[in-house]
């Protein structure tokens, strides 16, 4: 320090009585006036100015001598000692200390710790002087604090324990990971926090604030979840007893596809059950991501601050504390870290809540069994899609493009709500017609970008205009199966037989003379490259088939029920293991499509009730249908064709859906023109010959 130096600012620098005491402390008793004291000056002047040693700056630096500076020092620190020691922190910091004491039950101790880790994250000369004590350890921190709050160290550990109320509360956590400088060893609640408690009156959500945030208004009722009907009549009741009772230990794991409306269900069920709702934040008050040890601190204090309320927490997006580490990478998840404590915390936490996730996929199953329920919210059915269709773009779209939208299987509530706001707010320029387009482009877009299957422009259930099931050449009376199915309501039927010979249409005509709903799942449906996705998609297609009461098609199922014998793979025979169980269980009608028979896995071919081969077209029906088809595009039918026509051995019904496709681009304009596209057709097959002779 140069000689007659004068104080680093003309400001008036000023702290609380009790403040001072506190860094006369860490530079005596903890020894931080060796970094504090130079060789001819202080570490920090302006510290030096405010704890009483300000005339040292003018003393030459000949004239310097730390010996009669550590004395002086000293002097100043007994002095204190003397005259602070019942000093107590700012007003408005403690009575806002007071009120979480009260709510929290906090003891002196804890207040006194919480009182000083308040101020040393707003006071920067505190954290300032408390950088002189160096870097310290979690013990180092115990025995600093000790001497700076004057209280029993056993005190300072038990408060600051993983068992104390601080912690548990996520007030106040000791970083226990390697050393650090003091403030960063003591962690607040929220970033935050200091201020709240400093600038006013706090209340418990205020101090939440960038942890916890109230939830916005339900805007669905129950009826809009009748798909899950059967969770919720157990879910509501037990909901309704827990809050009543003050039932300790109540957790709701809600699962489903992003969209589905998990958060307006838990909105939905605090409504019902006239309970407040608080959400744990994903995300500070400043707008930066919280981790998931910091959304646990949360939701930690959200359990101590309203333990003595009616509400409900809901903790969405679980996935950043179950799923949030990497096991190929050896590294554990944050729950996985703390698992004894999650277990813990499940058992025996107070408020009520609801945890909501995407996907259960590399959730430990420790930790789901601890779960009171497990409840998968699904997309909704057809007719619910309808209906929220109907409720949401009633005035934007006709009802056949509701219809039509509807058949999107993977249509989530949110995609609808989304794609209608945006319409909504530009709909005048639009028009009418220009509205229902961009609905469903919007839709479509969105469906892609999820994975899904877009809206198609041409139905593919849509049966063909001149369907008969006359044309079908089938070992079986396909009327009289529909009439005992319209009777019965259930069945596990196989169709079999070459490509084009009619059995996914069949399917389509029985589910309409039944007044069913058809479902239709093909292998690339069903298959998933994940390890035990193929069973669940297996699963959750027969669940939602039961619930829309619909009939279940599954197409090419050979790719599923392939003879175990012959499996390479283990995960081949947990495919078929699963199709056998969801076959046994379905309690409607399912009907199953293959072209290859042989190689079915033999229990399989039990399980159904029926087996029916759908072959070749035989002559006459070739001859009635062609007949039909020149009757449709206005053509005359020559007699002198019959013969033609009827030598084709190798016809479907699919042929001529496929001649008729070509129509499109490429005019059939004679009845000779017709024979040959058909002909071409049975040429390219497998084993196709020219038929010679007579018929």
């Amino acid at each position: 320090m140069a000689s007659h130096r004068t104080p680093p600012s003309t400001d008036v620098v000023t702290l609380e009585p009790i403040i001072v005491l506190w860094v006369l402390r860490m530079l005596v008793p903890l020894g931080g006036y060796r970094d504090f004291l130079r060789t001819v000056g202080f570490g920090n002047d302006t510290i030096a100015e405010v704890i009483g040693l300000g005339h040292w700056f003018n003393v030459p630096a000949d004239k310097f001598d730390q010996r009669v500076l550590q004395s002086e020092l000293r002097d100043l620190h007994r002095a204190a000692e003397k005259r602070w020691k019942k000093a107590i922190v700012p007003a408005q910091l403690g009575i806002n200390i007071g009120k979480l004491a009260g709510l929290l039950e906090l003891n002196p101790t804890d207040c006194r710790i919480l009182e000083f880790a308040v101020l040393l994250n707003s006071e920067r000369l505190l954290d300032d002087t408390s950088d002189f004590l160096r870097e310290m350890t979690s013990a180092k921190v115990y025995s600093a604090l000790s001497v700076i709050l004057d209280l029993p160290e056993p005190e300072i550990r038990d408060a600051l324990s993983g068992r104390g109320l601080l912690a548990r509360c996520g007030l106040v956590s000791v970083e226990r990971c390697g050393a650090g400088y003091l403030r960063t060893k003591l962690d607040l609640l929220s970033v935050g926090f200091a201020d709240q408690m400093l600038s006013g009156e706090a209340d418990p959500v205020g101090l939440l604030r960038g942890t916890v945030t109230p939830s916005g208004a339900a805007q669905l009722h129950l009826a809009h979840y009748d798909h899950i009907r059967s969770s919720l009549d157990i879910l509501v009741p037990y909901l309704r007893h827990a809050t009543q009772s003050r039932r300790d230990g109540v957790n709701i794991l809600l699962h489903g596809a992003p969209g589905t409306g998990k958060t307006q269900l838990v909105r939905t069920l605090a409504a019902e059950l006239g309970c407040e709702l608080f959400e744990v934040a994903s995300e500070n008050f400043e707008g930066d991501p919280l981790n998931g040890e910091r959304r646990l601190r949360a939701f930690r204090a959200a359990q101590c601050f309203f333990a003595r309320s009616r509400t409900l927490i809901a903790f969405d997006e679980v996935e950043d504390v179950f799923n949030d580490g990497n096991q190929m990478a050896g590294q554990k998840s944050t729950a996985q870290k703390c698992k004894a404590w999650i277990n813990r915390m499940l058992e025996d936490n107070p408020v009520p809540t609801m945890w909501l996730s995407n996907s259960l996929t590399g959730l430990d199953p420790a930790f789901i069994r601890r779960f009171d329920m497990v409840v998968e919210l699904p997309v909704p059915p057809k007719a619910q899609r309808e209906r929220i269709l109907q409720e949401q773009c009633g005035d934007l779209l006709g009802s056949a493009h509701i219809a039509r939208i509807a058949e999107a299987e993977a249509l989530a509530p949110a995609v609808v709500a989304r794609a209608s706001g945006v319409v909504r707010s530009i709909r005048d320029e639009l028009g009418p017609e220009g509205g229902a387009s961009a609905f469903e482009h919007l839709i479509c877009n969105t469906l892609e970008a999820q994975g899904h299957r877009p809206l198609l422009p041409n139905d593919p259930n849509r049966l063909p205009e001149v369907y008969d099931p006359a044309f079908i050449h089938a070992d079986t009376d396909l009327a009289g199966i529909a009439a005992g199915l319209a009777k019965s309501r259930a069945g596990r039927i196989c169709l079999y037989g070459p490509p084009g010979t009619g059995k996914t249409a069949y399917g389509r005509w029985l589910a309409g003379q039944l007044g069913m709903r058809l479902m239709v799942k093909r292998a690339s449906d069903l298959m998933s490259m994940w390890v035990g996705g193929n069973e669940k998609n297996i699963a959750r297609a027969f669940r939602q088939a039961a619930q829309d009461e619909a009939l279940l098609l599954i197409d090419e199922v050979d790719g599923f029920l392939r003879d175990r014998r012959q499996a390479s793979e283990e995960w081949e025979q947990r495919l078929v293991n699963e199709m056998l169980t969801q076959m046994e269980s379905f309690p409607g009608i399912f009907i199953a499509s293959t072209n290859l028979m042989e190689g079915l896995d033999q229990a399989a071919l039990r399980r159904f009730d029926l087996k029916t081969k759908f072959d070749f077209m035989r002559p006459e029906q070739a001859w009635a249908l062609f007949c039909r088809y020149c009757t449709m595009l206005d053509l005359e039918t020559p007699q002198a064709l019959k013969s033609r026509v009827m030598r084709q051995s190798r016809l479907t019904p699919g042929d001529f859906a496929a001649v008729m496709r070509q129509h499109r681009f490429r005019p059939i304009d004679s009845p000779a023109s017709l024979i040959t596209a058909l002909e071409a057709e049975c040429a390219i097959k497998e084993g196709a010959s020219t038929g010679i002779g007579f018929v």
